[in-house]
């Protein structure tokens, strides 16, 4: 799912539209709850800036500008990391921005349940690190399905759903596998958007902090089965020849049949 975005699949694009929808939603839920901000995106975050510049609150505006940065930071990072460490290992240059954002939760996770004291430079604190780590997550989705995926933030996808949608009132266009399969992929980030949402917040009122951790080992079992899924591929691929051989050597006994 994380490896290889120039023969990326609908289904691949899927799975990791699914999985990483459903952590980004995991973070926004926990942020709303935790700090009352949100962390997923910064559209909101560009209304506040401009807000508080027209107040003259320059402190909380320039928190504001910090926070947009760093969501764009975590962008660029992950960006970065791809495209510099691509050629020579494909699945680690995908993987470290996902192990930088498990450590950015961590991190949160680790200081709220043992040191918050709930002030509010802490709290700020605390929401820009989970911004810049929803910043890497969606920076590497974009980047490796080709921006065909983003994940933490569901403005433009609802505006490409309802588009679609008037589209799809022409047979033509429903009978369109590039818009079906587009239609597929929108519905499975929405859903999984807002079932990690529901899970997060069903989480909290159990587990409260630790909640976090949840996020963590969610994000490891993605790593962790693309790292599966990419052994049994090389796996096969060098099996290949053996199995050919076979069947070339097999080729005459069944044409005399």
């Amino acid at each position: 799912m994380i490896s290889n975005n120039q023969t990326r699949t609908v289904k691949e694009n899927i799975q990791l539209g699914a999985l990483t929808a459903f952590s980004a939603g995991m973070v926004n839920v926990i942020s709303v709850i935790i700090f009352f901000a949100f962390t997923s995106n910064v559209t909101g975050h560009y209304a506040i800036l401009a807000q508080e510049i027209s107040h003259g609150n320059w402190y909380q505006a320039l928190v504001v500008f910090g926070w947009i940065g760093l969501f764009f930071l975590g962008n660029f990072t992950s960006n970065l990391i791809v495209i510099n460490f691509r050629k020579e290992k494909a699945y680690l240059a995908h993987s470290i921005p996902i192990v930088l954002e498990i450590l950015c939760l961590l991190v949160v996770g680790t200081y709220i349940q043992f040191y918050y004291k709930e002030t509010l430079l802490e709290t700020e604190l605390m929401v820009s690190a989970m911004l810049f780590a929803m910043g890497i997550q969606n920076g590497l989705t974009a980047t490796i399905s080709n921006s065909a995926v983003k994940t933490t933030h569901l403005t433009g996808l609802t505006t490409d759903l309802g588009i679609l949608a008037s589209l799809f009132t022409k047979k033509e266009n429903r009978e369109n596998p590039h818009l079906r399969n587009k239609w597929k992929l929108l519905l499975a980030i929405m859903s999984s958007y807002l079932a990690g949402g529901i899970s997060a917040g069903y989480i909290y009122l159990n587990i409260a902090y630790n909640v976090f951790y949840i996020v963590c080992v969610f994000l490891v079992i993605v790593i962790g089965y693309d790292f599966y899924r990419l052994k049994m591929r090389s796996l096969l691929q060098r099996k290949q020849p053996y199995y050919r051989k076979i069947i070339k050597s097999q080729a005459p006994q069944l044409s005399n049949h």
